[in-house]
């Protein structure tokens, strides 16, 4: 019974603490200082719309429509989910204090609203953390990692010519969420795939349908949030 339990914690203990994939620090240190990260993110408001599939075990969920209007210089973040027909499943907004605007089943649990906007930030957003390493990985990518102030890591790699992936980790080493930008000549976010690692599973599928520079708009948006 002892051994068992001994294996049981064994098994645990290697979960808990698995270690970030390794980053060549063998370059000189010139070169480690003159790399420059990789930075897809969002320097000016916009709002974007992109179609979306939900893939769970494997099954694709219908097609939904998301829309998002980020402004990197505040952390602002608006967003909302429609069925194709108009019908709006979830709304809310984000910058110093949550706000769910609307919520039905299945987007109504007490984690969704604040796990989509943390993802939303995760994909548009630059890190806030500060860079810890910066180099090539294995497979050759170009990355840089950051830590947060919670202590979770972020690796922002670049691979030639399949685009930019994003990765967040545990302050463990656990991975929570993988995010490949497929390179294209339109934009960035032409099509996102995102992965999260949960108690179940899932991965997202988003294609950009549009996408518009925001200024005079985006402020009408925020005073209107703050009035409600």
């Amino acid at each position: 019974m002892k051994r068992i339990a001994l294996l049981i914690l064994s098994a645990l203990l290697f979960v808990s603490c698995r270690t970030l994939p390794a980053i060549n620090s063998a370059l000189p240190q010139a070169a480690q200082k003159s790399l420059t990260c990789p930075s897809p993110f969002l320097k000016e408001p916009y709002r974007l719309v992109h179609g979306i599939e939900t893939r769970m075990a494997g099954d694709t969920a219908g097609a939904i429509i998301g829309i998002t209007v980020a402004d990197p210089a505040t952390r602002f973040v608006s967003c909302a989910i429609m069925t194709a027909e108009g019908m709006v499943l979830f709304e809310a907004d984000a910058q110093a204090v949550l706000k769910v605007k609307r919520a039905l089943p299945p987007f109504d649990s007490n984690d969704f609203a604040q796990n989509m906007i943390n993802d939303i930030k995760l994909i548009f957003f630059a890190p806030e953390g500060k860079i810890k390493a910066r180099g090539i990985l294995a497979d050759g990518a170009r990355v840089c990692r950051y830590q947060e102030e919670n202590g979770e890591w972020i690796d922002v790699a670049e691979r030639q010519p399949e685009g930019i992936e994003i990765k967040k980790y545990s302050s463990y080493g656990n991975l929570k969420r993988q995010i490949k930008l497929n390179r294209t000549a339109e934009n960035p976010y032409q099509n996102i795939e995102l992965q999260a690692k949960e108690l179940f599973d899932y991965s997202l599928l988003m294609t950009l349908i549009e996408a518009e520079p925001l200024e005079g708009e985006l402020k009408t948006e925020k005073a209107k949030g703050d009035e409600e």
